[in-house]
């Protein structure tokens, strides 16, 4: 069984050792030349409009949570799809399966009704 794992390991570390090597090149072998305009912060060429640590409405953090709880409930629901068929004989799958996605739903309408989902 560990040994299934080898790929993986062999994965990761290659994924770990580019990342580290694309991150340390520039830095290392860059020109390093920095004025005043080149360490300006900009947002999409643009020069920015206020402080850069301005407020942002509450409504923006309950979105991106949301979307957060959304995206993991899918990651979980793909291996549970892989093993469906080792799990349907038993319908304990199916149960567990049917059980999560109701407790998303009644997440998904409680925000619904609270007018969470409503854009001012």
């Amino acid at each position: 069984m560990p040994e299934d794992y080898g790929p993986i390991v062999i994965l990761a570390v290659v994924a770990v050792g580019l990342s580290a090597i694309a991150i340390a090149a520039p830095a290392l072998f860059g020109p390093k030349r920095p004025t005043e305009t080149k360490l300006a912060p900009y947002e999409s060429g643009k020069l920015p409009i206020g402080p850069a640590r301005r407020r942002f409405s509450v409504q923006y953090y309950l979105y991106a949570t949301l979307f957060l709880l959304f995206d993991v409930a899918f990651l979980l629901l793909f291996p549970w799809a892989v093993v469906f068929r080792d799990l349907a004989p038993k319908m304990t799958g199916l149960l567990i399966a049917g059980i999560f996605a109701l407790t998303l739903v009644a997440g998904l309408v409680y925000v619904w009704k609270r007018g969470g989902l409503e854009w001012e």
